[in-house]
């Protein structure tokens, strides 16, 4: 049985709810990849879990919406030779996509405007590079 997955500090996902699948991987390794089943696809059934609470499974559910099928995150792994490091990898990347998706939204940005100063010192600029440019050209009398 695989072991517990730790998401956030208050965030564990149990071994048990989690689905592993193995099966043959293309990409490096030679005649190693026709007889192996390196590659992992790592399942988790994000609108089914008890192990997440309800205010966090809709925020999460919502951010991964274009990631799921019928509720189910599913990681494939098979950058390496080794299953055992494929399984690494798959776990590590489930464990941040599940991190980045609970996260707190950012907070709501404050319609603001510039001060009197700044709009006054933006026309004092622009007078100025506009008389530096009127000094650049050539004068008629020449």
């Amino acid at each position: 049985m695989a072991e517990d997955l730790t998401v956030t500090r208050g965030l564990v996902i149990p071994g048990s709810e989690l689905r592993e699948r193995f099966s043959r991987s293309s990409g490096p390794g030679g005649q190693h990849v026709n007889t192996t089943d390196s590659r992992v696809e790592l399942s988790f059934d994000l609108a089914n879990s008890p192990s997440v609470p309800e205010w966090l499974r809709t925020r999460m559910l919502d951010r991964l919406a274009t990631r799921l099928v019928n509720g189910v995150l599913t990681i494939a792994a098979s950058e390496q030779r080794a299953q055992l490091q494929n399984r690494a990898a798959a776990r590590e990347r489930l464990a941040a996509l599940l991190r980045d998706a609970a996260a707190a939204p950012p907070p709501v940005r404050r319609v603001t405007k510039p001060s009197r100063g700044a709009k006054e010192r933006r026309i004092a600029a622009k007078k100025r590079r506009g008389v530096t440019k009127r000094n650049r050209r050539a004068s008629p009398d020449d």
